[in-house]
């Protein structure tokens, strides 16, 4: 019996649809088995395998680093992990003169990207984690040291929690590495865990410990000299080349810090790279000397005019020293200094005289503050009133009290020097 044209037409299109499903089907499989096979082994080069012996290293430094359950600071509050992802360069010989050092907690470290782009020279980031962060913070830290090339060489990784708190291998749980096929899927993770918090406002009876933050990067620091900066503050381009051919000319004195005027941009700009481009900004507006609407007297001993109105002599950019000032409260300026300068003093915490304590310790115990002509810093967006968290004036005037009775210790620190705040 012959079947009707109609239905022989039927049967070959259902036909053809389900050979058409059935290869969609199969192509479906091969891209999952693909995909699968290219998870696998981006996780056996995040974990280390015999196919991947500088990873295995990496992962067994790591492993090392956890199971020593880091150090207690000194108050007892906190665990630091130093060195918990190390560089490729730590502990070789080399010719490093300057090393910056930088804090922050895992909401804000999406910044370390533009930040090393502008500096690549080495780096030393601090970064307070808590709760469940700390196991997100071990596991993206580890997975930029291992799928960013550029902070693989250069950034020593120093991981800061409270000290009932203790980070773990992430080998066993891979939720957090899932999509991470390369150094921007990396950052494009922490850009999207960036509104989480705010460092000062981490949560409940958790201060940001940004002293102690400080403290620990600059002592992950190994050359002679360090700037510490906010993760969030970018440095004039060439700097540390400049800074290194500036004391190659003639060695600095040992009681001389060198000042870098620090300014703040607004968000839509594009970072200046030299003085010439600043100056262009700052004409127009769209760069203004740091903490200009929230405390301008903090920065006004920088004399921002004179800074702006020096010429730059030589036309490669070369960096000289261009006035030198004495401290005078309240002052808190950036600036490069010699390894031996004075700890920031740990004991503030949260937002208020923080950098400002450090900088009248540095006067007191008799370091001139020399500012250099051509190098500067830039703070991305402009520091605003009402931008910051609820309990700020209550953190500050905490600190302002805290403030009283550090200067009153300096007295018995420094007996003989004449200097006070």
């Amino acid at each position: 019996m012959r079947l009707p044209k109609k239905c022989s037409a039927f049967r070959v299109v259902l036909s053809a649809l389900l050979l058409v499903a059935l290869l969609q089907l199969l192509y479906l499989s091969f891209l999952s088995k693909l995909h699968g096979k290219q998870q696998r082994h981006r996780y056996s080069e995040l974990f280390g395998g015999t196919a991947h012996s500088e990873e295995s290293s990496r992962k067994e430094r790591l492993r090392y680093s956890l199971s020593t359950g880091g150090i207690f600071d000194h108050s007892g509050q906190y665990r630091v992990y130093k060195n918990l992802i190390p560089s490729d360069s730590t502990g070789k010989p080399g010719s490093n003169v300057l090393t910056l050092a930088t804090h922050t907690s895992m909401n804000n470290l999406h910044h370390l990207e533009g930040l090393l782009e502008r500096w690549r020279s080495p780096l030393s980031a601090a970064i307070f984690a808590h709760g469940q962060d700390v196991e997100f913070a071990t596991a993206l830290l580890y997975a930029l040291g291992v799928l960013c090339p550029r902070m693989r060489a250069l950034v020593d990784f120093h991981l800061v929690c409270l000290s009932g708190e203790t980070a773990s291998f992430p080998e066993r749980d891979h939720r957090h590495f899932a999509g991470l096929d390369d150094c921007a899927a990396v950052f494009s993770r922490l850009e999207a865990h960036a509104s989480k918090y705010k460092n000062y406002a981490i949560g409940a009876n958790v201060s940001y410990p940004n002293n102690l933050l400080r403290n620990v990067a600059r002592a992950g620091a190994e050359a002679p000299y360090v700037l510490v900066v906010d993760i969030d503050t970018v440095p004039a381009a060439d700097l540390h080349r400049h800074f290194l051919a500036m004391v190659a000319r003639r060695r600095p004195a040992a009681d001389r810090v060198f000042v870098l005027p620090a300014f703040e941009i607004r968000h839509t700009r594009k970072m200046p790279a030299t003085k010439a481009e600043l100056l262009q900004l700052y004409q127009v507006g769209e760069v203004r000397p740091f903490y200009e609407e929230l405390c301008p007297r903090c920065q006004a001993r920088t004399n921002y005019s004179q800074w702006l109105n020096s010429r730059v002599r030589d036309p490669s950019g070369g960096l000289e020293v261009a006035y030198t000032l004495t401290w005078a409260d309240p002052w808190e300026p950036f600036y490069i200094g010699p390894r031996a300068v004075p700890l920031y003093d740990e004991s503030f915490k949260q937002y208020g005289f923080n950098r400002i304590s450090q900088a009248c310790e540095l006067h007191v115990a008799g370091y001139k503050f020399s500012v250099l002509n051509s190098a500067f810093l830039v703070h991305r967006g402009f520091k605003i009133q009402g931008e910051f968290h609820t309990r700020k004036d209550e953190e500050n005037q905490h600190n302002r009290l805290l403030f009283r009775s550090f200067k009153e210790a300096l007295k018995t620190k420094y007996p003989t020097s004449s200097r006070r705040c």
